[in-house]
């Protein structure tokens, strides 16, 4: 959905077929829009743990390793997804893919950071009103949600959400500054054709070079910046300029590592 949105939203248009997110986030958006007209819907909120970095500042991030990003408070994930995390990347992608799976445009689709992970995204209506989706953080409800939809089956050993044990629900802004990937992915989705390949494609290779320990953590966003500079984009693109500008830019990534 980052690379070839477009092309699934309009395949999927036009065939009838209707996409079932797993993703927490996504899930919580489409089980919000459930019964609603798309048209009524004045934004979405996606909600963001803020990672193991929330609260840090650029100066203490300058020197940080991968086994510090890999410290996730609230999810247990895989390697890949758990740096995103960290750079907030993974909120970005999510933006792209919350585009085309729901046909907001990126100026409705906002992010917060929510460090509890007990609302896991939210809808604004056009009269106002707001409906959210809540539970614990616990990947096996909106995978069980996907693959028994529009049915809802007991949850077998999942817990039940507590608010009172819970506590208080808090909401921040983003950081953009000390974490520049979510604005470079809202600015590869606000210019379009390819370049939202570009960014996941130099973002793939640079996650690994950091869990390598060949780059730093900021030559993250750096590089990212730098192979989003230097795409060439290609607008309406089919499955092989996709393919095309997701192989070239692996390799300009690479080759401006090895400089």
């Amino acid at each position: 959905m980052v690379a070839g949105g477009e092309i699934v939203s309009r395949l999927a248009g036009s065939s009838g077929a209707r996409i079932v997110p797993v993703d927490s986030e996504h899930s919580a958006i489409f089980q919000c829009l459930n019964g609603e007209d798309v048209g009524s819907v004045e934004k979405l909120i996606l909600t963001a743990s803020g990672g193991p970095f929330r609260g840090k500042t650029r100066e203490e991030l300058l020197s940080v390793s991968k086994s510090d990003a890999l410290k996730h408070p609230n999810w247990q994930m895989g390697q890949k997804i758990t740096i995103d995390s960290a750079t907030l990347m993974n909120k970005g992608l999510e933006v792209i893919e919350a585009r085309w799976l729901f046909g907001i445009e990126a100026d409705r689709i906002d992010v917060i950071v929510h460090p509890q992970s007990i609302i896991h995204s939210m809808v604004e209506f056009k009269d106002k009103s707001v409906m959210a989706q809540l539970g614990n953080p616990d990947m096996r409800i909106p995978i069980q949600y996907a693959l028994t939809y529009p049915q809802r089956k007991e949850g077998k050993g999942i817990e039940s959400l507590d608010l009172l044990k819970a506590g208080s629900l808090t909401f921040e802004k983003p950081d953009c500054e000390t974490f520049p990937c979510l604005g470079l992915a809202y600015e590869a989705l606000r210019l379009g054709g390819t370049y939202t390949v570009a960014l996941n494609a130099a973002n793939e290779v640079l996650v690994e070079q950091f869990l390598n320990d060949r780059i730093g953590f900021y030559d993250i966003p750096r590089y990212i910046e730098l192979a989003l500079e230097k795409h060439s984009s290609v607008k309406e693109p089919g499955i092989d300029e996709i393919l095309t500008a997701d192989s070239q830019t692996r390799k300009f990534v690479m080759q401006q590592i090895e400089l």
